[in-house]
């Protein structure tokens, strides 16, 4: 514009004045990058419904010129499958679906948010038995090669037991409660609602959950890192929101309450399953607690079990020669897996931006 400025006469002055008015309103009438968010029902992303439903999420979209769609899909393999051919930005997913499904399908993705992890809300059920023990030689019902197969697999480490010694049948978490039900059924693997269904039956004995390997079965949300990195401002719009909604539905008051009853209604459930659940859930309310555990040595060690497991059930993804077939990174620049292919990644930068009141 500089080429057409010959003299500081008002007139030319008044000239670059107006163009430059008219160039703000235009790059203000341009619109938002629109991103879309995937979420499924499960206790612990009940919370992105009610951000979306109350506003907030739009209210720190608009802090950051974007807009933010939330969706809810009602099958929770399927919005991570479309996640992974790019329909959505940002899904929910626990950490071995993340690694086995986007990352291992060469999608680069980032855990945004590290939100909570089963801290009692996946289990085992046995008939009449004593113990973890006594599941040897027994058929056992599960969705095979997911959290709950990952569960067994840990359980049976525990009784020093492997899958040689008992006999997995893949079933749908939609027919699990009614599998366990028939006379033949003999032992279940699963997680809530279902867990606390097939745990009341008769005869019924729960004999290991995810408390006794606490911070291993994790709950994200995932992000195109790609499109994390192009553009910050969706990072700190979704860790501002989540925040401010964590910190609306751990209070101890009417407001509290009110949120709490509002995610129990829409997951199916009322205030008091909805709390039951959340007993079982070990939420990172406070998101200093989530950084401390997204930088924890412990992680690490919790995602070279997943991946050592993802490897033996040849779940790491096409051509995968070896346990290191995927890379991932985390915080202070450590890694596991092949580098040249990092496509799984948590980062503790948003959540400590919402824990120093940065965003």
């Amino acid at each position: 514009m500089r080429t057409f400025i010959k003299t500081f006469s008002k007139f030319f002055i008044f000239s670059l004045a107006l163009s430059a008015a008219v160039v703000c309103s235009t790059a203000q009438a341009a619109p938002a990058h629109k991103y879309r968010v995937a979420w499924s029902i499960y206790v612990g992303w009940m919370p992105w419904d009610y951000a979306a439903k109350q506003g907030i999420v739009k209210k720190w979209a608009d802090k950051y010129g974007i807009e933010i769609e939330v969706v809810q899909i009602n099958d929770y393999i399927e919005s991570i499958n479309q996640y992974t051919a790019g329909a959505f930005d940002a899904c929910v997913m626990t950490n071995m679906d993340m690694l086995t499904i986007p990352a291992a399908g060469g999608v680069d993705s980032t855990a945004l948010i590290v939100g909570d992890f089963s801290n009692g809300n996946d289990g085992i059920v046995l008939k009449k038995a004593k113990g973890l023990a006594d599941i040897k030689g027994r058929p056992v019902n599960l969705v095979e090669l997911s959290v709950s197969h990952y569960l067994l697999a840990r359980a049976l480490e525990s009784v020093k037991l492997s899958e040689r010694d008992i006999k997995v049948i893949n079933t749908s978490d939609a027919d699990i409660v009614a599998a366990f039900a028939a006379s033949d059924a003999k032992a279940v693997v699963t997680w809530n609602p279902q867990l606390s269904e097939v745990a009341a039956m008769p005869g019924a004995v729960k004999v290991f959950d995810s408390s006794n390997i606490p911070g291993e079965i994790i709950d994200l949300l995932v992000v195109n890192t790609k499109t994390l990195n192009a553009n910050p401002a969706l990072g700190k719009a979704l860790a501002g929101a989540w925040y401010e909604t964590m910190a609306l539905m751990s209070r101890n008051d009417a407001k509290g309450k009110a949120a709490r009853t509002a995610m129990g209604v829409a997951s199916g459930t009322d205030l008091a399953g909805y709390e039951k659940q959340l007993a079982t859930t070990k939420m990172f309310y406070a998101p200093a607690d989530a950084v401390s555990f997204t930088k924890s040595a412990t992680l690490i060690k919790t995602m070279d079990q997943v991946r050592r497991f993802s490897f033996e059930h040849g779940i790491l993804g096409e051509g995968a020669r070896s346990v290191d077939h995927v890379g991932m990174s985390f915080p202070g620049g450590k890694t596991l897996g092949n580098t040249k292919n990092t496509t799984l990644r948590f980062t503790a930068d948003y959540m400590d931006m919402a824990a120093q009141g940065k965003l």
